[in-house]
């Protein structure tokens, strides 16, 4: 399992046709073949900040899903909103510590 973190900084101007792009496209992308979580998460003190959480099933479908029209037509929108520089990476969980 593939952990896919991206953060985000939006013009403030822009927050909104992200969400709305986002609301238009998570079930999309969440249904991508190999894509087994999708959550977006907001800072909580600096509401321009966005990160999406994605779980994948390898980075090879992760990769597939980079490389299609849906992605590319997404990010291509995307892009055009930040402020900064998107900051992305991939995990894999090592240990999920119990009560």
């Amino acid at each position: 399992m593939l952990i896919r973190i991206v953060r985000m900084t939006f013009k403030p101007e822009a927050v909104e046709d992200f969400l709305e792009n986002f609301n238009s496209n998570k079930k999309l992308i969440r249904n991508f073949p190999g894509c087994h979580l999708l959550e977006l998460w907001q800072d909580e003190n600096d509401k321009n900040i966005f990160l999406t959480h994605s779980h994948w099933e390898s980075e090879e479908k992760l990769n597939q899903y980079r490389d299609s029209d849906l992605f590319k037509s997404i990010w291509a929108f995307t892009k055009t909103l930040f402020s900064e520089k998107p900051i992305a990476f991939s995990s894999k969980k090592i240990e999920e510590v119990e009560k």
